[in-house]
């Protein structure tokens, strides 16, 4: 069975460790400030000049001023420092993020990413996702593993306008975790009740799989 984007978000969050500084992107990246490990120290910072993001808030405690750079509200945790959108920007593009999390629409074999633009759909623009690319080491795409028209998003070619060349290496879908190497999407891990040969499928671009393919622990 798929996963949810709960779930999505609850298996990137397994992926922090403690120290972390992390950029998390709109759409299901935002929800993994509700799954870090409790007792983990991480320091969640937003382009439009958060450093310190905390979980969604409760009706109790919403702050309409305190908000993500999706526009929405958010809580900040003990030691948050609120900057300018410049000060956030030098720290994404001088590396000190050490973990991104963003969606996308598809990524190929090569590690290229397209997550910004559908030609003849409006847009708002590319907004930070160049910068956190660039800027980034280590970064996780989260997203559905095929359109809702059931066309594979992990193909050998990007067909879209690209975000990134060449920058990604970790993809989270609801079917399956993967790795990019080489040309190809390693499969690492299965979504819980789903089957190789449903992720064999739904993959367009060059698929490795290592031998028996564990299920996540969701």
């Amino acid at each position: 069975m798929a996963l949810n984007r709960e779930q999505m978000a609850k298996r990137v969050a397994a992926e922090l460790k403690d120290g972390y500084y992390v950029n998390l992107g709109i759409g299901i990246p935002t929800l993994v400030a509700n799954y870090i490990p409790k007792g983990m120290q991480v320091m969640l910072q937003s382009e439009n000049g958060l450093l310190g993001m905390g979980e969604f808030p409760t009706e109790d405690n919403i702050d309409a001023d305190m908000i993500n750079a999706g526009k929405q509200t958010v809580t900040a945790v003990p030691g948050a420092s609120i900057f300018s959108s410049a000060e956030s920007f030098a720290m994404i593009r001088g590396g000190h993020v050490d973990l991104t999390v963003l969606g996308a629409f598809e990524v190929d074999v090569e590690g290229n990413i397209a997550s910004w633009m559908i030609p003849g759909k409006l847009i708002k623009g590319m907004g930070g996702a160049m910068d956190l690319v660039a800027g980034a080491d280590n970064i996780i795409v989260t997203m559905t593993h095929a359109s809702k028209e059931g066309e594979s998003k992990l193909l050998s070619r990007c067909s879209l306008p690209l975000t990134g060349a060449g920058c990604i290496r970790k993809v989270l879908t609801d079917l399956a975790y993967l790795e990019i190497e080489d040309g190809a999407f390693i499969l690492r891990e299965r979504a819980p009740g789903v089957t190789v040969e449903e992720i064999k499928a739904k993959t367009a671009g060059r698929l490795i799989i290592p031998g028996d393919v564990p299920e996540m622990n969701i």
